[in-house]
């Protein structure tokens, strides 16, 4: 199996990557699971860290035709499509936002159509295709209102790459994640960022800010949970895909307010105390738009999981920041 992965150097792109290696299979289009031979790693910047003679990688401009046309070629099986500008700064930059994460897309996939047989397209969509006046809990049938250019530039990919599917000419799966935390690192240009910061930055003594109230409900899942779910849905048979090719994954509803609750069992009152609420209008308006909780009827159906607790989001960040034991 040769595999793509663009948006390789980020966060999640990395730790598909790894976990990709480590399984060292993928299903092919006859649904045997078949050997990875070749994986390449493409993002803007060069992915470092990850040393493997099947990793080939490379790094470029997505919106570059040329670059696809050497990216992507005839022994090209799949395509995990993670690249992307990311929901606050895609609001403030409406122009680097739709070419990254619209006009880089379909070039993508025309570059696939051109192709002598369908290849399997992973992308990432998001809950911010959703917004407007909605229920307490979405359904798969709910109606995608985006209130965002983020939410408008995903919900155009997976119209995209649904039509792009039925025509034939590649087997899609768009898969609707939820807000990934704990992320490591430091925070990125997503609205959603603070998710993951009013965690991390306390447990590691620092002080974090929360630009949204407590009441605010958040939809999440774990890193490792995510990369799961990219994973898994690569391996669906086509014919299961009854509901459609966009998948609202599996999550954990959760306020922020028993967020700061789990920070409080597992770090104790001197980690949630650094955290300081500050509104900020902008942040609000965007992640207040977006769906607090989901049925995602369809994505257990299709055998997605989701985490059961904030604790298990917080625990598996500690784990992965413990430095390995000797020996």
């Amino acid at each position: 199996m040769h595999i793509v992965v663009t948006g390789a150097a980020g966060f999640l792109g990395k730790k598909l990557i790894q976990a990709l290696l480590e399984k060292g299979t993928l299903r092919n289009r006859e649904g045997q699971e078949e050997p990875l031979t070749q994986i390449v790693a493409f993002d803007v910047v060069p992915l470092s860290g990850v040393c493997d003679p099947r990793l080939m990688v490379r790094s470029g401009d997505i919106c570059n035709p040329a670059t696809l046309q050497t990216l992507i070629d005839a022994q090209t099986d799949s395509v995990f499509h993670l690249a992307a500008i990311l929901s606050g700064q895609a609001e403030q930059d409406f122009d680097t936002g739709m070419t990254i994460n619209c006009d880089a897309t379909r070039q993508l996939m025309q570059r696939l159509r051109a192709l002598p047989r369908r290849v399997r397209l992973v992308i990432t969509s998001s809950v911010a295709v959703f917004g407007g006046s909605l229920p307490a809990r979405v359904t798969d049938q709910q109606v995608w209102q985006p209130q965002s250019s983020y939410g408008t530039q995903k919900a155009i990919n997976d119209l995209l790459l649904a039509d792009y599917s039925r025509r034939g000419f590649l087997d899609g799966r768009s898969l609707r994640l939820p807000t990934i935390a704990v992320r490591a690192g430091r925070p990125n240009a997503a609205a959603s960022s603070f998710a993951s910061g009013i965690i991390r930055e306390p447990l590691n003594g620092e002080t974090a800010v929360c630009p949204v109230n407590p009441a605010s409900r958040l939809w999440l899942m774990s890193p490792n949970r995510a990369v799961q779910a990219l994973i898994h849905g690569h391996q669906l048979d086509e014919a299961r895909l009854t509901q459609g090719r966009a998948i609202n994954l599996c999550g954990l509803s959760v306020t922020v307010e028993q967020m700061v609750a789990a920070l409080r069992r597992i770090g104790g009152p001197d980690a949630s105390g650094l955290i300081r609420y500050q509104p900020d209008r902008e942040i609000i308006n965007i992640v207040n738009s977006w769906p607090g909780d989901f049925t995602a009827d369809y994505a257990r159906q299709l055998g997605f999981q989701a985490n059961d607790a904030v604790d298990e989001l917080i625990n598996e960040y500690l784990a992965e920041q413990r430095p390995p034991a000797d020996g």
